[in-house]
């Protein structure tokens, strides 16, 4: 009988090896080519995965919504988009008729769509040529929040200006700054930006003790 070591290794290796097979691929060496991702993203995250990655851990198969669709039959082709002397590569998870289509994973019920998936799907809408779009969240029991988007040029001239200064920093090798936000504490380089994470656990005074009922 299998362990639960052993089984849950299993699963780690199975969802990073997926995961690995998923990933974009992106050439390192050409600064001229940013894609979408790598734009609407933190840059320095961004700048980091081209010059010194890390793997990120990947808690479960939900993580892979996104890339699993694109493999499909009914998943969206990668599309390039001339920046002037650059280009911009994205891919959207399909393309519906006139409406661009992303899928993301989500630990709870959206409020509000995350930033950097708003600007990723409005770039989409304009290198695709699409007027309308939705992000859809999937919770791990599968409940859905929906939110639709109008595309926006504003919106898509910012990631075209950030896309062409992450190529410029790749260039110069010059590190983006630090844009804080609630996904840094997810980021497999966080401690490059802040303190090291220590993991400590609050006990009470009156355990401590002896004292608790």
């Amino acid at each position: 009988m299998m362990g639960d070591r052993d089984f849950r290794s299993i699963i780690k290796n199975a969802i990073g090896s997926i995961s690995r097979e998923l990933n974009t691929e992106i050439d390192a060496a050409d600064t001229k080519t940013i894609h979408i991702q790598e734009a609407t993203q933190c840059m320095r995250r961004s700048y980091y995965d081209r010059t010194d990655s890390m793997e990120i851990e990947r808690r479960g198969f939900n993580e892979l919504l996104s890339g699993l669709l694109r493999k499909l039959e009914y998943g969206s082709k990668p599309i390039e988009y001339a920046t002037g002397d650059s280009k911009l590569i994205g891919q959207a998870d399909m393309v519906v008729d006139d409406s661009v289509l992303l899928f993301r994973s989500a630990s709870g019920e959206m409020e509000n769509p995350l930033a950097g998936d708003i600007l990723y799907l409005n770039a989409c809408l304009w290198i695709y040529d699409k007027t309308d779009g939705m992000i859809i969240y999937i919770t791990n029991n599968r409940k859905e929040t929906t939110f639709s988007l109008t595309r926006d040029k504003k919106m898509f001239e910012e990631v075209i200006r950030r896309s062409k200064v992450l190529g410029e920093m790749l260039e110069k090798k010059r590190t983006p700054i630090i844009e804080p936000s609630p996904e840094c504490s997810e980021c497999q380089y966080y401690e490059r930006c802040f303190v090291k994470r220590t993991n400590t656990k609050q006990l009470s005074i009156a355990k401590m003790f002896g004292m608790e009922k």
